[in-house]
C-alpha cells in the first residue's frame, strides 16, 4: 500500500528534490520536499546524490491568458 501512495503523490506534483545516480539514472527518485529529506535518503547508499528536480528547474512560467473581450449591449 505504501508503494501505491508514493506513486500517487509523485503524480500529483513535482517535488523539488531528487536522489540521483547509480541505478536510478538521470530521472532519479523525485519525491522529496526538502534537501534534508533528500540527503537523508541518499545517505549510505552507494554513488547517489541529491539535486534539484530537472522538471522543476527547467519549468517555464505559463503564458498569460489572452485578454477577454466583452460585448457591448445595444
Amino acid at each position: 500500500m505504501v508503494a501505491g501512495l508514493s506513486s500517487a503523490a509523485r503524480a500529483e506534483r513535482d517535488y523539488p528534490w531528487c536522489v540521483m545516480g547509480g541505478e536510478l539514472g538521470y530521472s532519479g527518485d523525485c519525491m522529496y520536499e526538502t534537501r534534508e529529506q533528500c540527503l537523508a535518503s541518499a545517505s549510505g547508499r552507494w554513488n547517489l546524490y541529491c539535486d534539484i528536480n530537472p522538471r522543476v528547474r527547467y519549468r517555464q512560467p505559463a503564458p498569460p491568458p489572452p485578454p477577454r473581450r466583452t460585448q457591448r449591449s445595444q
